[in-house]
């Protein structure tokens, strides 16, 4: 058995993760990551002073020692600044991902090794597996509704080593009836929506808090101008809505398809395969994260571009340059430069890197 310090965020899950995880034998000790009380009076829900009194009361029914991490510092400059420096850069980032690469899984195991813990255990739903050559994977949550392995994608080697994701062997379902099992105080809460950490605040009034307007016109995919933005950070390829174009044509909306950063230009099209921009098979992608093994060559293997887009079958070829040439067997949606590319082989997430170019 370990010592293992358990993130607690004041959900279910979380809490369920201690509770099995103390239920199997290990030495647990609890922990809340403090890594943003939104203290610029930014409109939207923070409850992180809630959060932190239900996950202190869930470490007092399980009788196991709780802390709270004082993160704050790390997460503004890993997080908050990547973020808004993406929006500034004219590409859509991904706050979840590498929030467990950089604070759960980076500053927080950290801190966690530091004080001689073995594992951090989250609540995530994905699965740990030690594989014949002694390496660490993860695999798809038990649950493919709930599976979150995506947004493990960029995690490393060392750090998968040290991580255990006790709920994603289980489904939800489940999960709630070991809560009820527990008697946990946090049985029948409900799950948390929004940024990482930051809660269910409006990406476009976080945004505006830090980054400025910054007018421009929209255009169509023929250069003509039909309206204006008030910044392109504002806006996201494959968006619907909001863009404030209104379509002649009956039943079919205008999408933004495209940024032009130079001329600080939103473009629009129609919602359909043969929109131009819209959809594409091939990309490039950087910033690669292998976990197991890395792909050197040529293969055949999946790709999935978001987080609630079906893993598709793709060709990666690796480049010279460090970054890989992605082509996917059927077009995809929307494909957005800062968005992350997490590989699949079947069931075992391989890595995953980021979308820098879009090519057709």
């Amino acid at each position: 058995m370990a010592r293992v310090l358990v993130g607690l965020s004041g959900g279910v899950d979380s809490a369920v993760a201690a509770a099995l995880l103390l239920e199997q034998g290990h030495e647990v000790t609890a922990a809340y990551m403090k890594n943003w009380i939104n203290a610029e009076g930014i409109p939207g829900d923070c409850p992180w002073e809630q959060d932190v009194e239900d996950a202190h009361a869930v470490a007092k029914q399980l009788g196991i020692e709780f802390r709270v991490v004082d993160l704050i510092d790390a997460y503004r400059e890993r997080i908050v600044n990547y973020l808004i420096e993406g929006y500034r850069d004219g590409i859509t980032p991904n706050p979840d991902v590498w929030c467990n690469r950089e604070m759960k899984f980076g500053v927080f195991l950290d801190y966690a090794l530091s004080q001689d813990f073995e594992f951090v255990g989250t609540g995530h739903y994905a699965r740990r597996r030690t594989l014949s050559d002694g390496t660490a994977a993860i695999l798809r949550g038990a649950d493919p509704n709930k599976d979150q392995s995506y947004f493990l994608a960029m995690m490393t080697q060392f750090q998968v080593a040290h991580a255990l994701f006790p709920t994603g062997e289980m489904l939800k379902p489940e999960v709630r009836a070991v809560a009820d099992r527990f008697k946990l105080c946090v049985a029948d809460k409900k799950d948390s929506q929004g940024i990482c950490f930051i809660g269910a605040v409006k990406m476009s009034d976080f945004l505006r808090h830090y980054v400025a307007d910054s007018p421009g016109d929209i255009v169509d995919t023929s250069g003509k101008k039909l309206g204006k933005h008030q910044g392109l950070h504002l806006h996201t390829l494959g968006q619907r809505k909001g863009h404030g174009v209104a379509s002649p044509r009956e039943g079919m909306a205008y999408v933004v398809v495209g940024k032009d950063i130079v001329n600080n230009r939103l473009i629009v099209g129609w919602d359909t395969t043969e929109s131009p921009r819209l959809y594409a098979t091939t990309c490039i992608v950087g910033t690669l994260n292998w976990i197991n093994e890395e792909v050197t060559g040529v293969r055949t293997i999946e790709a999935q571009p978001r987080y609630r887009a079906k893993a598709e079958t793709c060709t990666v070829t690796a480049l010279a340059n460090g970054k890989a040439q992605v082509v996917f067997k059927r077009s995809q949606r929307a494909i957005s430069p800062g968005q992350i590319c997490a590989f699949y082989d079947g069931g075992r997430l391989m890595g995953a890197g980021v979308f820098e170019e879009i090519i057709d």
